[in-house]
């Protein structure tokens, strides 16, 4: 069930519709996750500069990106997680959205801890409910935006796991900030994550176990377009479709992005993996 707040949001964002015809500008929405803005702006780039059309980045949560893809405000969504973490959105929208294909798999959701912490024998989810674990914790996970979809899942898995803990609810810059703090400070602390993600190149982190399966297993990232968008924009819609990345090649980018900027990443992104980009080109116009 999509909480109202959520259709509120998506309401917001139908203020401004576009009609769903051909034009010079297509909108993409975006979630400001480092994975996410990575991906959106390299297609943003590459659709620009090879189609002529040019790209409106519309930033805002999971909720609104879905309705307003399905009502036609939004022409595409980079970053639908099937098909676990998105189950709800796919269910409600997926009938009025195109579906155009995989842009990387072996994703993966999850519980991350610190290394040492890992090392010090906090290794599963189970265990959180050990007093030891939940006295250094204060029985808090830091989780991200309330919209996403690992949100869901983490409020699932706190009560399939009877751990009586409180899931902060923020973004993923929060969530980052909160990691770096305990990691300088070498204290302990739990987040909702994911991979791919710079945190990943940034830290010493580990995955806790998830023996019930809470939080799902390994997924694959589509990009969503709104129905009839590959009539009014074939070549940029098979464009997309044939984008594909390999999640440890994603990482070292975002790795990049972190240390530099995104724009830094996205640029060297054009520039070193010119071979891989002809494929894409070359796929679409086939």
């Amino acid at each position: 069930m999509i909480p109202n707040w959520m259709r509120a949001a998506g309401a917001a964002l139908l203020l401004t519709p576009v009609a769903a015809s051909a034009n010079s500008e297509i909108r993409i929405g975006w979630t400001a996750w480092a994975d996410a803005e990575l991906v959106t702006r390299v297609a943003e780039r590459l659709i620009t500069e090879h189609y002529g059309t040019d790209v409106e980045l519309v930033q805002t949560d999971i909720a609104p990106q879905y309705t307003g893809v399905a009502r036609g405000d939004l022409d595409l969504m980079l970053m639908s997680w099937q098909p676990l973490t998105h189950e709800d959105y796919i269910e409600r929208y997926g009938d009025d959205m195109l579906d155009l294909g995989v842009l990387y798999g072996n994703a993966r959701l999850g519980w991350i801890v610190p290394r040492p912490l890992y090392e010090e024998g906090l290794t599963s989810i189970e265990q959180l409910t050990e007093s030891r674990w939940r006295d250094r914790l204060g029985a808090t996970i830091q989780g991200i935006d309330p919209g996403a979809g690992l949100t869901r899942l983490s409020r699932q898995a706190i009560e399939d796991y009877d751990l009586g803990y409180d899931l902060i609810e923020a973004s993923d810059a929060a969530m980052t900030a909160s990691l770096d703090r305990a990691a300088r400070r070498d204290q302990a602390i739990v987040v909702t994550g994911w991979s791919p993600h710079w945190k990943f190149g940034a830290y010493n982190l580990e995955f806790l176990d998830d023996p019930k399966g809470a939080l799902g297993d390994a997924e694959e990232i589509h990009a969503m377009g709104r129905l009839g968008f590959d009539e009014d924009h074939p070549e940029i819609a098979r464009f997309v479709g044939c984008m594909e990345f390999d999640i440890e090649l994603l990482n070292d980018y975002l790795f990049i992005g972190r240390d530099e900027s995104t724009e830094a990443a996205v640029q060297r992104f054009l520039d070193e993996e010119t071979d891989l980009i002809d494929d894409w080109l070359s796929c679409a116009a086939e």
